[in-house]
């Protein structure tokens, strides 16, 4: 079948992407799906860092490359071995096709899946090979998903079964933001009730992150950024303080408010200074959890004695540590309770043609979470 696919054919390109259009939409040849695969009508894609990282060059990928991982649809058809999916049915994607089978899937930590890494790495699918051409050229899978497209084949291990009463503009989100944010501070860090949070970066990740500390019940929730208005954003969602981080005390003024330091610090922005930061206003014995993805050139560096006198603990957090089929049903019931307010992070809906221009809004700071509706 055909499919109309954002397509990237050049990493680095200039800003602004209105006028460099680093994103091609265009028609290609679709594989029906294989075995363990299905087809989806996407409804909805979420424009996250991720993709921004590919398209200005510091995540390199294969080119070229269909992107999108974020994304919600309508199962069309499903491929032979798939019996608890059906047409019709609604689902959302994971960037992380998990295999099931190897090392970190049975230690139940699918986020590190090591045939899903491998795939991704090099533009596959889980099973391998490509679904996308091209007048016969291959066409590189993002992360399996390649959800800036009218229809994807995927694996049946990248998507998770939703419920359909909730809108695929909102939905989306929970594939990437979501999981990504709420799941450091809920299953990375274990935020405990009553301890201080702080987050540096208060992009889509950074801002859902906050709503986890509010849900795991800190007593202070503190947001960093040098964004005046996503501070504004930061109180109504819950920051009991913000700080602006173009401040040159800010590291002084923040340990100051906090008694020496947060409990927990995380990092959401990808940038080096805001993990020094993060790291700086972590107290004697807390922990820094970064879930950022910089460039894979750039280096963070702390006096290494800290880790032993102060102990010290510093984390990465991959898809928010999360295990997709479990954690996002039971974060989308909290949302339908009121209890995780993540919709109110939904900056704007986009139609298909507008991407670029939308990956320009993402990349100054304009949006917090914008969505195409395909």
């Amino acid at each position: 079948m055909e499919t109309r696919v954002a397509v990237l054919y050049e990493m680095g390109l200039p800003a602004p992407y209105k006028e460099s259009q680093p994103l091609k939409i265009e028609t290609l040849k679709l594989e029906p799906p294989k075995q363990g695969e299905l087809l989806i009508k996407v409804k909805a894609a979420g424009l996250c860092h991720s993709d921004l990282s590919v398209i200005n060059g510091s995540r390199p990928r294969p080119m070229p490359m269909a992107l999108g991982h974020e994304a919600a649809g309508e199962v069309i058809e499903v491929g032979e071995g798939i019996t608890d999916l059906k047409p019709g049915d609604h689902v959302v994607c994971s960037f992380v096709p998990s295999c099931g089978h190897c090392l970190p899937c049975q230690e139940g930590r699918p986020a590190l899946c090591e045939p899903g890494a491998k795939a991704n790495n090099e533009g596959e699918m889980l099973s391998g090979g490509r679904r996308l051409k091209k007048n016969g050229k291959e066409i590189n899978h993002h992360l399996g998903v390649s959800g800036f497209a009218e229809y994807a084949v995927v694996s049946r291990n990248s998507v998770v079964k939703v419920d359909p009463e909730i809108p695929f503009s909102k939905v989306a989100i929970f594939g990437c933001a979501v999981i990504t944010g709420v799941g450091a501070v809920i299953n990375t860090a274990r935020v405990k009730p009553g301890s201080s949070v702080a987050v540096v970066g208060l992009g889509g990740i950074g801002l859902n992150a906050l709503l986890g500390a509010v849900l795991a019940g800190a007593r202070k929730v503190i947001a960093v950024d040098i964004n005046l208005q996503k501070l504004e954003i930061a109180k109504k969602l819950g920051a009991t303080e913000t700080f602006d981080s173009r401040n040159p005390d800010v590291i002084k003024e923040i340990r100051s408010a906090t008694d020496g330091g947060v409990d927990y610090a995380f990092e959401t922005a990808g940038a080096v200074p805001a993990m020094e930061t993060a790291y700086r206003i972590t107290k004697r014995g807390g922990m820094t959890v970064t879930t950022g993805l910089p460039d894979p050139s750039h280096q963070f560096s702390f006096p290494q004695v800290t880790l032993t006198a102060e102990e010290r603990t510093v984390k990465g957090s991959y898809l928010g540590s999360c295990v997709p089929s479990r954690d996002i049903p039971r974060f989308i019931e909290l949302y339908k309770q009121g209890r995780l307010p993540v919709d109110r992070l939904l900056t704007d809906t986009l139609p298909f043609e507008k991407i670029n221009e939308g990956f320009d809004k993402l990349a100054n700071g304009e949006a917090t979470r914008l969505v195409v509706e395909i």
